[in-house]
């Protein structure tokens, strides 16, 4: 008396769909995403003293430093400045925002660091960065969308720009 005995077929179809239905369930129950988190400030230092044109000091605090030693005016809210976000760590590689500030507005966004090791992620970001820059520039703040097909870059984007408007005291 086998489960699965030829003069049976309804008991094999059953037994089949609940096998089916149990490998979908477990299949869609899988989370392997991990939201993106702020790199550790060793890791900042390296990556920010290799794409900032001013020398850092190296010390912990190399992220902040690095983004205000190119600022002028730093004193005061009327001047120009430039402050660099916290390099952020997604999925697939950091992502970290310099902004340019006058007058207490944004006037520039730039991506420092996004990742670009294949092909595949130079195609993403080549129209996410535009597009994440022009929402960051009209909404003033890092309250924006995220780019269809570009989520985690969107998100350390997201994140990096609110770390240089808390950096820059807006």
């Amino acid at each position: 008396m086998h489960a699965l005995k030829k003069n049976r077929p309804l008991r094999r179809v059953t037994l089949a769909a609940a096998t089916t239905v149990t490998g979908v369930v477990l299949l869609l129950s899988l989370k392997p995403h991990t939201p993106p988190t702020p790199a550790a400030a060793s890791s900042s230092v390296g990556h920010s003293s290799s794409s900032s044109s001013g020398g850092s000091s190296g010390d912990s605090s190399g992220s902040s430093s690095g983004g205000s030693s190119g600022s002028s005016g730093s004193t005061k809210s009327t001047g120009t400045r430039t402050v660099t976000g916290d390099t952020v760590q997604t999925r697939w590689g950091p992502v970290q925002v310099r902004i340019t500030l006058k007058n207490g507005r944004i006037t520039e966004v730039t991506a420092v660091a996004y990742p670009s090791e294949n092909p595949r992620d130079q195609e993403i970001n080549s129209y996410a960065i535009p597009q994440l820059r022009r929402e960051a520039l009209a909404a003033q703040s890092a309250e924006i969308d995220s780019v269809s097909g570009a989520t985690y870059t969107s998100d350390g984007y997201k994140q990096s720009l609110q770390s240089a408007l808390d950096s820059a005291g807006l």
